[in-house]
């Protein structure tokens, strides 16, 4: 069966070279050298162009006197997107510089001393020119139009469509985006023949891609195959001999495309829009860009706020501002981390990947805690209460990371006698409703006292991944029963991804049969009407239909395909859409308890005071994953309880995530140019037209639990209160806070929903309101992160419901 599948891919790949390697006509006035000719610096009009200008070769400068000689697509904006280089790590001089075709068949690139600064590996009097493809390969032929060398055998950081990767090849990442020399990211072939990223920086050698906690066969992959080859297709199709296939967003023949591993070590593939002369990302190998080790060097810390940024730990500086590569260094004397007279620094939900001396399984907070102490090698130590406790002990903090997912913590050592201040990781500004990230344990060993509650929570993620790990263990078994059973012989894009992948585009005649021609209506809103649907595989789904504001077509396929690759236990997931005509659909999975109104409005049944806080720490979590950790943050708009739907289970998933994008996302940045929302949810910096960032969400969030907790809308608030002339929002918080400022020991039961008839966690309680205030508060810069409310509210996760 694997042979059949090689062989399959082996003759895809053939045929691809056979139909890059037809004679091409070439305009030689433009797109060759002769021998004897030359390109020297600084001459506008000493270029090659491709036949169909598509590509240009000849000499750029990022700097005022440093050049390179390579090639890039023509006509993409004042800024080169440069595909190769030949002198990437040696620029030449802009003064007598020159690259030239000598009669020996060698290509060579002097600077203005006439050093060679590179040349070709061809010594033969059989070349006749040097010519600029189309398809944007450098090549030497022979009189025959035989190529005898090409720029397609030695890549850079970028892989043009027909263009192979192979055993012998590998793309390097730049230094920076204002660098082109080489980085520390590469992508190339194990020798386990399985392609792979990998970070080789100075400090250590990591593989981040495929994900090195899962094996080959998890991760979608083989090594039973006896070769090392890969091609991005015209069409936008990847395939590789590994197994491993990806598809372009907008897979389609007609667009220019390359796949580029950037200076920050993510692998992604761009497509030109040919109106605006920009790229777009239409594929990319890592979600959440945290993912790549190295990316911020030694001692610091990877964090979303929203944007990914290196920070560094309490304690320590940044060497050099301007290269995180070089990390962090200790703000005092290393040595005295020899005396056990030295204390930890906690920072929650941060991990530093790698370098443990040992792991151990089954092992109490303490005991981990005191092998670090007496181990002169340990500088910090994780620990996960998965199960019973899981310790691993660090030699050194490399790959180090922050997500509000992670169930555990990092504990740095530090000596005795150093007094850090607190550092707030989720929330780097500083807010007085803002909970921070990390505390101190101080003492010797037998005094420290470890509160279990902050990581009691992480049992909901170990079973989250052990959901996963079924998950992926069926892909498996499906993808080789498919395969065995039925013999399905070549394609690995209709095998693969028909068991893997299930998010998809479909037909409206499609979606009009499994909704029965729209027969059932579940509900409505400002962004269009949903029904349920049955698809032909028997799954159960909501239809959106969305309304005319959805008609650009690429714009809308471009930001479906995003959001098709969003994942959280929080959001409600999109298996698929629908772009026909003027029909735009979107296709959910369908939730069976309705949304979060109908359980806390509603004149039936309530839920109990254990669901609401469940609510509500959910709905964070969703929220902070789409701020901090998507491929491109996604800011809701239109946060509400219509919007928060209920599964069978009573856990949170928020609906309507990416539409604010998809409706309004008219130019670059992350500002809208027309008020999106629901009245009573919109934050005030709508009607001051300021622009909107990710603290609209927060503050509609911030309306949502306090509406739970106190078990009436918004708008019933003013008339129970009898202040009419005053928002019901600003109106609630100064009272309450006049309580608190009173001493008034019951304020929090004169806000609570009378019908809970006292059941429920008065702790929870307080920290909800608290928490809602700080959300509603007009000052954006004074509301909380939503990573940071999550933190909040997992300290409280635990606290007794005294519930009947």
């Amino acid at each position: 069966m694997r042979s059949s599948i090689l062989e399959s891919l082996h003759l895809s790949l053939l045929f691809l070279l056979l139909s890059s390697s037809f004679p091409v006509a070439i305009s030689r006035s433009r797109s060759s050298l002769k021998i004897g000719d030359s390109i020297s610096v600084g001459k506008e009009s000493e270029f090659l162009i491709s036949p169909d200008n598509s590509f240009t070769c000849g000499f750029y400068s990022l700097g005022t006197n440093a050049n390179w000689f390579g090639i890039w697509f023509a006509n993409t904006g004042a800024r080169h997107t440069v595909v190769w280089t030949a002198n990437r790590n040696r620029p030449v001089n802009v003064k007598g510089s020159k690259a030239t075709l000598r009669r020996d068949g060698t290509m060579v690139l002097t600077d203005v001393d006439e050093a060679i600064v590179w040349q070709t590996n061809t010594v033969s009097t059989d070349v006749a020119a040097a010519e600029l493809l189309d398809s944007g390969n450098l090549v030497l032929k022979n009189p025959l139009g035989e190529i005898l060398w090409q720029s397609f055998d030695f890549p850079t950081d970028t892989l043009l469509p027909t263009q192979l990767l192979t055993k012998n090849t590998r793309l390097t990442s730049a230094l920076s985006m204002d660098n082109c020399g080489s980085g520390y990211f590469n992508l190339y072939y194990g020798s386990d023949n399985v392609l792979r990223l990998i970070s080789d920086s100075p400090d250590t050698s990591t593989i981040y891609w495929p994900n090195p906690d899962l094996s080959t066969y998890s991760n979608g992959r083989t090594n039973y195959n006896s070769s090392r080859i890969a091609v991005l297709d015209r069409k936008g199709r990847f395939l590789s001999s590994d197994l491993l296939q990806f598809n372009a967003s907008d897979m389609g023949y007609g667009i220019k495309r390359r796949l580029t591993i950037d200076y920050d070590g993510n692998l992604r593939v761009y497509s030109l829009d040919n109106s605006t002369s920009l790229w777009a990302i239409t594929w990319q190998a890592l979600i959440q860009p945290c993912n790549v080790k190295s990316i911020c060097g030694r001692n610091s810390i990877c964090v979303y706020s929203p944007e990914i940024k290196c920070t560094c730990p309490p304690g320590f500086k940044v060497k050099d501002p301007s290269d995180w590569n070089s990390g962090c260094k200790a703000m005092f004397d290393e040595t005295l981390l020899n005396s056990e007279k030295v204390k930890f620094l906690e920072i929650h939900h941060t991990d530093f990947y790698g370098f443990d001396l040992n792991w151990t399984p089954l092992l109490t907070f303490e005991t981990c805690r005191d092998t670090c102490v007496k181990d002169y090698r340990c500088q910090a130590f994780s620990y996960r209460l998965l199960g019973n406790g899981y310790c691993y002990t660090k030699s050194a903090l490399l790959n180090g990371y922050t997500s509000p997912d992670f169930p555990g913590s990092i504990y740095i050592k530090i000596p005795a006698s150093v007094d850090p201040s607190k550092p707030d990781i989720f929330n780097p500004s500083s807010s007085n409703c803002a909970l921070t990230a990390a505390e101190i344990l101080v003492g010797s060993p037998s005094m420290y006292d470890f509160n279990s509650k902050r990581v009691r929570w992480a049992y909901v993620y170990s079973f989250a991944a052990a959901l996963g790990v079924i998950e992926a263990t069926f892909v498996l078994i499906g993808w080789w029963f498919l395969f065995r059973k039925h013999g399905v012989p070549a394609s690995v894009e209709a095998g693969y991804q028909m068991i893997s992948s299930q998010f998809r585009r479909y037909s409206y005649s499609e979606i009009k049969k499994a909704t029965g021609n729209f027969k059932e209506e579940l509900g409505r809103g400002g962004s269009g009407v949903v029904y349920r649907g049955v698809l032909s595989d028997e799954r159960v789904v909501a239809v959106k239909r969305l309304g005319d504001a959805y008609q650009a077509q690429e714009e809308y396929f471009a930001e479906i395909s995003t959001l098709g690759k969003i994942n959280h236990m929080n959001l409600v997931r999109i298996w698929g859409f629908c772009s026909d005509r003027r029909h735009r659909l979107l296709v959910y999975e369908y939730i069976d308890n309705l949304s979060l109104d109908k359980h806390i409005f509603g004149g039936g049944s309530h839920l109990g005071w254990k669901q609401r806080y469940a609510v509500a720490v959910g709905t964070a979590k969703g929220l902070a994953y789409l701020h901090h950790e998507c491929l491109e943050w996604v800011i809701h708009c239109d946060v509400k309880p219509e919007n928060i739907l209920l599964d069978s289970d009573f856990q949170p998933k928020i609906a309507d995530f990416g539409l604010a994008n998809l409706s309004q996302r008219e130019g670059p940045g992350s500002e809208f140019t027309r008020v999106r929302g629901t009245k009573g949810y919109m934050a005030p910096e709508w009607a001051l037209n300021h622009p909107i960032t990710a603290k609209v969400d927060v503050f509609g969030y911030g309306v949502v639990i306090l509406e739970m907790v106190r078990g009436l809308r918004l708008y019933d608030w003013v008339a129970e209160d009898g202040d009419g002339d005053e928002a019901a929002v600003a109106n609630f918080c100064r009272k309450t806070k006049e309580r608190m400022n009173n001493g008034d020991s019951a304020w929090v039961e004169g806000v609570v929903d009378s019908r809970l008839e006292g059941r429920f966690s008065r702790n929870q309680a307080a920290a909800l309101i608290l928490t809602g205030v700080c959300c509603v508060e007009e000052d954006r810069n004074k509301r909380p992160t939503m990573a940071s409310v999550v933190q909040t509210l997992l300290e409280c996760e635990d606290e007794d419901e005294h519930e009947a």
